[in-house]
């Protein structure tokens, strides 16, 4: 058997295709164009990338990209009266500040100061209590961009065993949340857990976002289940060769065992900036007092 691969570029594809139209009724019915300000402190080469991919993508979606450059050493006190600003800017329907910041600036109070209505990224603490507690808010998008990838995959979730590996803040813990409100049932595997490739072979779904290059092996997959590798791990270069980029799941292996797997590159990855331009349109609607698509929906 050979798993289905999970194809993200074109499920991200789909998803930006849907947004764009979203953001054209928007336009229509309320004269509004969903905004999102992005935040960049200095000049790291990555950080860089990532913001153009960002700021591109947004006004290939027909929203307004609203960029803030701000020199290596800005302070602090300086980010935060910015983040304030466009919190009171009504135009502005999404902000993101782009980590890491400069090491003389402390991460924690910025974020906690953006408006939980327009953390796009989900980070504040209000937005995590609410993803808990079942509440509306705006959701982590590498988590959400995976549950979308279960979703036009397997249809509905229901009643399947997922297992979780890695527990952060950013990924191992609200996509454990996401997939609680699918009616999954959760098992979430960290650095202590016993026996991880027995608890790993009981999973129809297993997303694995710890960090570690190829640590999942094929004999530890489930046959036929469905895996979600969060993983992006550069290996160096052997000699008078190229560096690679792997997962955390040995692919090779994983592919003949899976019945559905997500590449990397190419499976999580391009939904991150997807979700991140549906939060945008998400945050937009519920200030207009409109309903709010399902994104995580067939389409």
């Amino acid at each position: 058997m050979t798993a289905q691969i999970i194809d993200g570029k074109a499920i991200a594809a789909e998803l930006r295709k849907r947004i764009a139209l979203e953001v054209r009724r928007l336009q229509a019915e309320t004269g509004v164009t969903p905004g999102l300000a992005v935040v960049l402190v200095g000049e790291d080469p990555a950080s860089q990338i990532y913001v153009r991919n960002k700021i591109r993508d947004t006004r290939e979606a027909g929203m307004a990209s609203l960029e803030h450059r701000l020199p290596a050493d800005t302070a602090q006190e300086d980010l935060l009266a910015l983040v304030r600003t466009l919190n009171a800017d009504p135009a502005v329907h999404g902000i993101l500040v782009q980590l890491p910041l400069p090491p003389h600036l402390d991460s924690a109070p910025v974020i906690a100061a953006i408006h939980p209505d327009k953390d796009v990224d989900g980070l504040t603490t209000e937005n995590a209590g609410r993803l808990v507690s079942g509440q509306p808010g705006l959701v982590s998008c590498t988590p959400l961009g995976c549950v979308i990838l279960l979703t036009r995959t397997l249809g509905s979730l229901a009643g399947k065993r997922a297992l979780v590996m890695g527990r952060s803040i950013l990924v191992g813990k609200p996509v454990a949340q996401l997939l609680l409100a699918e009616n999954c049932t959760v098992t979430m595997a960290h650095s202590r857990t016993r026996d991880l490739a027995g608890e790993a072979r009981r999973a129809d779904i297993l997303v694995a976002a710890i960090g570690k290059p190829e640590m999942v092996r094929g004999d530890w997959i489930q046959s036929g289940a469905t895996v979600i590798d969060v993983g992006i791990n550069r290996l160096p270069a052997p000699e008078g060769g190229k560096s690679r980029v792997v997962g955390d799941v040995a692919f090779a292996e994983a592919v003949e065992v899976a019945g559905a797997i997500t590449p990397v590159p190419g499976g999580v990855g391009p939904m991150t900036i997807a979700c991140l331009l549906a939060n945008t349109v998400t945050a937009a609607s519920r200030a207009l007092g409109l309903p709010v698509p399902d994104w995580r929906a067939q389409p």
